[in-house]
């Protein structure tokens, strides 16, 4: 649940411009957080000890309120497929337009801006707030691969893309339907880790569809130099030896 300061207002009886006074001595106390000026979300008492509620707990409700189309990835969605081993310390959120990431107790929420957002596949991952749209197992490999940043970097990536196949079902079939939706460096990176540390048997028709997006090769580091050993099959350029934790 949350509510807008005209709402909280309603529920006092007094003027909006009362309302951040009003809720003052109970905001020090934890019990609200704002994600958003105007916006107001009760904390509970499980949650106070971190300042404020999981962000996936209120995570619709800012966006609603910020008007912005959203999906929660990256490293986020790894966790809500079960893999991600380690607890993440930020709510990484793709968005339509720039959005300022913000501190909301102990957590803290990143945004990424997506200009194919809408096309992204998501499922429903269920709160105590209600629904949240989650990218997919396929959609979340090829996040973290064409952002290696985002996922930790390059080894933390692999180790996402690889537990996928163990606990979320991570399958050729699936990225293929979506594989150009993403750069070409994304798919071919994601499906090499897939074969090559993931014991995928040839991933043929994705190897396919990544040669047909570009010419160009890639490389499996993007922020490494090095084009020494290329793996013709993936067209991509093996430029560093992978630490992946299983």
């Amino acid at each position: 649940m949350s509510l807008t300061t005209a709402e909280v207002a309603g529920l006092l009886g007094v003027p909006p411009g009362q309302v951040r006074s009003r809720l003052h001595a109970p905001a020090k106390r934890g019990e609200w957080v704002t994600p958003a000026r105007g916006l107001w979300v009760p904390v509970a008492p499980r949650y106070r000890v971190l300042g404020g509620p999981p962000a996936l707990e209120y995570v619709d409700a800012l966006m609603a309120y910020l008007g912005s189309a959203y999906y929660v990835g990256w490293l986020s969605a790894a966790a809500v497929h079960g893999a991600s081993h380690h607890a993440a310390q930020v709510t990484q959120v793709a968005v339509t337009r720039p959005v300022e990431g913000r501190q909301v107790g102990r957590g803290r929420i990143e945004f990424y801006t997506r200009s194919n957002l809408g096309l992204v596949p998501t499922s429903p991952y269920r709160t105590y707030s209600g629904d949240v749209p989650v990218s997919t197992p396929e959609a979340t490999a090829l996040d973290v691969a064409a952002d290696t940043r985002a996922g930790g970097g390059l080894d933390n990536a692999a180790s996402v893309i690889v537990g996928m196949m163990d606990e979320a079902g991570l399958g050729e079939t699936n990225l293929v339907a979506i594989a150009r939706l993403f750069p070409a460096a994304a798919v071919r990176r994601a499906g090499w880790i897939m074969e090559r540390h993931g014991g995928a048997g040839p991933l043929t028709a994705l190897r396919e569809v990544a040669r047909a997006m570009s010419a160009t090769p890639s490389k499996l580091a993007p922020f490494k130099p090095g084009r020494t050993s290329l793996d013709r099959d993936w067209n991509l350029y093996i430029n560093t030896e992978l630490d992946i934790e299983t």
